[in-house]
């Protein structure tokens, strides 16, 4: 059985949602850290151990969220709170907006 039609019609797929990707966000994923990392590794133990320590630093900062989701909730009621204890003149200088 003959792979290469198979294999070069997903290089052309990859590589036009490489280019896709690029023309919507300016970056290029092949110069990323990552993929540079991903490149340098050939086997499966090195590669499983970069995808463990992205998936501990996006934990990480998972549970950032769990921090600045209440605090964004209570600037939320203190900026309610401050427009009706503020005269509506005052409004435009409030020190805590959403």
């Amino acid at each position: 059985m003959n792979d290469q039609p198979g294999s070069s019609h997903f290089r052309v797929l990859f590589d036009t949602a490489l280019e896709d990707y690029k023309k919507q966000t300016g970056i290029e994923l092949a110069n990323h850290p990552l993929a540079e990392r991903l490149q340098d590794d050939n086997t499966v133990e090195s590669v499983i151990g970069i995808f463990c320590e992205q998936a501990q630093d996006f934990k990480e900062f998972r549970e950032k969220d769990k921090v600045l989701k209440p605090l964004k909730k209570v600037l939320t009621i203190l900026h309610i709170l401050s427009l009706h204890a503020l005269p509506p003149a005052a409004h435009g200088v409030n020190p805590v907006r959403p």
